[in-house]
């Protein structure tokens, strides 16, 4: 039997997307697996060009290209690689792309095969690995909380206490002081840490929609309701659930989570069965409860229940001493995304750092950081990199005027634009995604933005 004669029922068996392209540039055959993948139907796909697929290595190859459409078809081969191909929902998939020019027996080219393989696991593992890398290998640093001052050791000793205990915390503190940090160092330190950890704003939703969170809903219990849905406390069953700005949860909301606290039960909106639920909590907020409650606006009850465990988080102008530790921190994670090394800051501009009183706390160091490492370009951060209010006498820093470009200047600036403009353009203004297209950071993108004067508010067009 020749096997050759059933090549689609192979392909359409094989887990990874396979596709044909003929020297025109139109899909001729794609697998099962590629529907599977892209969203799209075997038969939506056969007939259509390929760039419905809008992958974002292609669309930057095919600049330049003379004597055929794509690279593939004018002889530049490519070894595989990693990209993102647009879905048919509009989504972009992340993806390992593998290609081959077919050839018949006299060696013309009549088509080209290509494979993907969907990475959306993997790049969500990469970031998990970077993430719990950067943990283990910052010194001084805590479950991600960095910083060596008294006011810190005292925060985490009562963290490690804290999370020996099943009572309910209450984190108090300005906002930028590290709530989140110290709620999942809480989870990872407990007895809880093996179960889910779940967390919801409580300041992001309406009351309707943050009842349904919270609790879950039965299907047809709102307009909208089209089936069952389980709510963050049955999420969080056998760990810890993080309420993070709960002195904006409305009084109807303090009632029910009042009543989840005390029966240890949930009831799922428009139904009236209770559900048993074992979740500690973990609140959150930068405002001040008791003035809530003298103003009517917080309940005395639901209070004195989550206010079991307080914990006060120092704001960063009371230990200015873990500052320099801080910046080096967000400068090496900064450096990290972009793939280069991480910048410096002058005595000047750290002098400036240590006489703001950071109102922003740590969240508004880190922004900082990141407005001055664009200006810098890689460079030492000096005093005029930094963001307005930063140090009373940055209006009178003067940075170095710069030399007007030549012409062969003016035309690497030229082309740096375009390539920016079609990267923008082929990821739908995807500043991220533009970055990867191009082989820089996010932050290289943002500055060569601000440098030619492109408004991501505007379409970006051929004369963007």
């Amino acid at each position: 039997m020749d096997i050759s004669r059933h090549w689609q029922d192979i392909c359409h068996a094989i887990q990874e997307g396979v596709f044909i392209v003929n020297p025109e540039g139109r899909l001729v055959m794609a697998n099962d697996a590629m529907s599977r993948l892209t969203g799209y139907s075997v038969e939506e796909l056969q007939g259509r060009p390929c760039t419905v697929l809008g992958c974002d290595t292609c669309a930057l190859g095919r600049k330049g290209v003379q004597g055929a459409w794509c690279p593939l078809f004018a002889g530049r081969e490519s070894a595989a690689k990693r990209c993102t191909v647009r879905c048919k929902d509009g989504s972009r998939l992340p993806v390992f792309k593998n290609q081959s020019l077919i050839r018949d027996k006299s060696g013309q080219v009549i088509g080209a095969v290509e494979s993907i393989l969907d990475l959306t696991e993997l790049d969500r593992l990469d970031r998990k690995v970077e993430e719990l890398s950067r943990l283990l290998d910052e010194p001084g640093s805590f479950h991600g909380m960095v910083g060596t001052s008294p006011a810190m050791a005292r925060l985490r000793d009562i963290l490690e206490k804290a999370a020996r205990s099943e009572a309910p915390v209450l984190l108090l503190g300005e906002s930028g002081t590290g709530k989140e940090l110290a709620a999942r160092a809480i989870h990872e330190l407990g007895g809880r840490s093996a179960g889910p950890f779940v967390q919801l704003n409580c300041a992001a939703l309406s009351e309707s929609l943050l009842e349904s969170e919270l609790f879950g809903h039965a299907r047809g219990a709102f307009t909208g309701a089209v089936r069952a849905r389980r709510g963050r406390f049955e999420e969080a069953h056998g760990g810890d659930i993080f309420l993070d700005e709960i002195g904006d949860a409305p009084l109807s909301i303090q009632v029910k989570l009042l009543r989840v606290l005390e029966t240890k039960s949930i009831e799922r909106v428009g139904e009236n069965r209770p559900v048993p639920v074992d979740a500690r909590l973990i609140a959150a907020t930068h405002q001040d409860l008791r003035a809530l409650m003298a103003a009517g606006r917080f309940r005395e009850d639901f209070f004195f229940r989550i206010n079991v465990i307080p914990i006060e988080l120092p704001p960063l102008r009371s230990r200015m001493e873990d500052l320099a530790p801080l910046a080096a921190h967000f400068l090496r994670a900064i450096a990290a995304r972009s793939g280069a090394d991480a910048a410096s800051i002058s005595p000047e501009a750290m002098r400036l750092f240590m006489e703001h009183r950071w109102p922003g706390n740590v969240r508004e160091l880190r922004s900082a950081l990141e407005y001055a490492c664009v200006l810098a370009e890689g460079g030492r951060i000096e005093p005029w990199h930094l963001p307005p209010g930063i140090g009373s006498g940055r209006e009178t820093a003067q940075a170095p005027s710069p030399l007007k470009p030549d012409r062969e200047g003016r035309a690497e600036a030229g082309r740096e634009r375009a390539e920016l403009v079609e990267a923008l353009r082929s990821s739908g203004g995807n500043k991220s995604q533009a970055a990867r297209i191009l082989g820089v950071s996010r932050l290289t993108v943002q500055n060569r933005m601000r440098k030619h004067g492109i408004d991501l508010e505007r379409r970006v067009t051929d004369g963007a």
